[in-house]
Parts: C-alpha cells; sequence; structure tokens
C-alpha cells in the first residue's frame, strides 16, 4: 500500500482536533511531515510531539510531500491551492475552497493544468448516516414538499475545553491579521460586487460561506439523487448583526422549497443541527453533533404514517468518523485514482447558492 506524504497548513481548532490527529491515526495511509503555523507558540508544541513546524507554507512546498492538507484562515485557502497545485502536489482544502465563485473557476484551471486531485473538506458526504439517507430517498421526488435546515450553534468553547492537550495560541504577528483582513475584504468585494461591513461581512464569510456551506453542500447532493435542481432565491436575510443567516430557495423538478438558517447562540452549551426533508408521506431527518465532537453518531429517522399509525425508524449506519472517512477518501482519489466525491465543481455551485442568498439578503437590507 502507497503512503502519502502529507503536510498540514494551519494548527487551529479544526487542525488540532481533526486532522492533525486523524492522519496521525492513519500510519497505513499518511506520513505527515510537518505542519505550517504563524504562531511561534504552536510551531514549538508542535515540535515537542515530534511533529516538524514551519512558519510559512511555501517551506513546506520546499519538503518532500505529496499532497498538503489546508486548514488555514479562510482567505488563504484559494492561494495556497493554486501555489501547492503550480508545485504538482495534491490537494485536502477544507471549506470554504474561497469565496467567488471566479476564484473557484480559477482553481478548477489551475488543477486541470496540474493533472492533480483536489478535494474540498466537505465531511458530511462521507457521514454513514447520511450515506445511509441517499440510499433510502424516495425515486419519484414529486411528493418532496420542504427542505428544512436549522442549525443553532454557541462556537466551539463547549467542545474543545475537554481537549487536554488543545493549544489556543495567541501570538500571532499582528501584520498576519491584517493581511488576512485585507484579504478577505478583497475577496469577498469580487465576490458581492461591493464592500461588506460589520454584520455584513460575518453574515456573509461566517454565517453563508462558513457554516451554512456545509448543509448547502450536504442538500445538493440529496437533490442530485432525487434530480431535483435550485431555482429562484425567494428570501434571504443576515440577522443577529450577521450572526445569524438565513436563505429560502424554490426547488425545481417538485413542488417544495428549500429554507436554511444558522445561528450563534454564543452563551448557550449546546448545539443542533438538523436537515429535514418533508414528503407528502414520509420525513427524513439527520441530527448532526457538533463537528468537534468524535464518537457522536450522526442520527438519522424517519418518520411514517399508516392510517392513523404513526411511527419513526430511527437508523444507526456506523460509529465510523466521518473526518477519517474523508481523508481516506482523499487518499483513495490520489492512489487508487477513484473519483473525487468532494470537487471543486461541488464547491463552485456552493459557492453561487452562497453569493446568490447574500445578493438577496444585501438589497433587501438596504430596502428596509
Amino acid at each position: 500500500m502507497r503512503k502519502i506524504k502529507i503536510g498540514v497548513v494551519g494548527a487551529g481548532l479544526i487542525g488540532q482536533v481533526e486532522h492533525i490527529p486523524n492522519l496521525l491515526r492513519l500510519p497505513k495511509y499518511f506520513d505527515l511531515m510537518g505542519v505550517v503555523d504563524a504562531s511561534p507558540t504552536m510551531r514549538a508544541e508542535l515540535e515537542s510531539r515530534g511533529l516538524a513546524s514551519f512558519a510559512r507554507y511555501q517551506q513546506l512546498l520546499d519538503a518532500d510531500i505529496d499532497a498538503i492538507l489546508i486548514a488555514a484562515p479562510d482567505p488563504y485557502h484559494a492561494e495556497i491551492t493554486v501555489a501547492a497545485l503550480k508545485r504538482g502536489k495534491h490537494v485536502f482544502c477544507e471549506k470554504p475552497l474561497c469565496f467567488s465563485v471566479e476564484e473557484a473557476k480559477e482553481v478548477a484551471a489551475a488543477r486541470d493544468a496540474a493533472s492533480k486531485v483536489v478535494q474540498v473538506g466537505y465531511m458530511k458526504r462521507f457521514d454513514p448516516s447520511y450515506e445511509m439517507l441517499l440510499s433510502l430517498l424516495p425515486k419519484d421526488p414529486k411528493g418532496l414538499r420542504q427542505i428544512s435546515v436549522e442549525c443553532h450553534d454557541p462556537d466551539s468553547w463547549p467542545f474543545n475545553q475537554h481537549q487536554g492537550d488543545f493549544v489556543k495560541a495567541g501570538d500571532v504577528p499582528p501584520d498576519l491579521i491584517a493581511e488576512s483582513a485585507a484579504l478577505r475584504e478583497k475577496q469577498v468585494q469580487r465576490a458581492t460586487g461591493r464592500i461588506l461591513t460589520g454584520g455584513e461581512m460575518w453574515g456573509f464569510t461566517n454565517s453563508y460561506c462558513s457554516s451554512l456551506i456545509h448543509d448547502i453542500n450536504a442538500v445538493h447532493g440529496m437533490l442530485d439523487v432525487m434530480r431535483i435542481g435550485t431555482g429562484k432565491v425567494v428570501g434571504a436575510a443576515f440577522y443577529a448583526n450577521g450572526e445569524g443567516g438565513h436563505g429560502c430557495v424554490r426547488l425545481t423538478g417538485c413542488q417544495g422549497i428549500w429554507q436554511m438558517s444558522h445561528l450563534f447562540v454564543p452563551k448557550i452549551a449546546d448545539y443542533q443541527e438538523r436537515i429535514s426533508l418533508y414528503f407528502d408521506d414520509a420525513i427524513f431527518e439527520l441530527t448532526f453533533p457538533s463537528p468537534y465532537l468524535n464518537h457522536f453518531p450522526t442520527r438519522l429517522t424517519v418518520a411514517q404514517s399508516k392510517g392513523n399509525v404513526w411511527r419513526r425508524t430511527e437508523y444507526r449506519a456506523s460509529y465510523e468518523e466521518a473526518f477519517v472517512r474523508e481523508l481516506i477518501g482523499f487518499w483513495s482519489s490520489v492512489v487508487e485514482e477513484n473519483p473525487v466525491r468532494n470537487t471543486v465543481e461541488a464547491a463552485t455551485r456552493d459557492l453561487k447558492l452562497a453569493v446568490d442568498l447574500a445578493a438577496v439578503a444585501l438589497r433587501d437590507q438596504n430596502a428596509a
């Protein structure tokens, strides 16, 4: 079995809690050659654990690696992806791939020129319960009435305190923080056609592109199975000073709509995320745990009635971890040349919807 020599860019929350430990748990598939982080404290911590560390991603690209996993701040995702492809490296990039459709197309062109694998980190597509739901969805979608996505989220604080070796470094150089903010502003202006400030910026980059983008991708996968498309955005809003994002989309190929909302509730130590599909004769529902918790399986339920008798069936497909399975999927695409499950094209479609939602949210906000 050929192993992939891989490096990681970014040892923040998702890097420390998921990607770095998971790569180390998969020694048959990966050799972790080093980790990039801008924090001197984090680099010292990595080296104390026996890992090579680098201050800049260019240093990692100079090392003997086959692939790179990008868990850096969002404004750097596309830049690092393109740079890695030009150096002949395969890329696993955390979501969002970028903020604009145009930049996503540039990533696709770089991938094609390099003939390398690019996989986007939508772990829900590798969730065993999600895969089971796809197998249970009706072949005839005409009875679909509504898809509902609802998430309330305290962010990560209740779910990382028990991680005994988690390091929250506070010494990232100020010039890099300022550079990241400037890049984000430029990229978001390119995506939306205007400068966003305050709640607008947070609503687009976080509620839409960092949080709801996971659910947008997951629902797109369900729609593909049922051969249903998305039509006009009929409503969207940023609210709670950008800590809430809402959208509503008309579906084609059925009589249904798709509504979605994500809300940060910062003082509630609980996370709930549900995707519900309402048909005229059944309700399918996925309930996800916090992404920072392992060994908490996603719950899949199907509710149906026969006459006056109502029943709900709960499925437990597996205790396998979606974050681990997506890494094995990446290995399989690189080594065995199997199809990429989370493609640049899929991420481009997701970003287009996020941008379309933002256009309506900004328009209606200005008209209010």
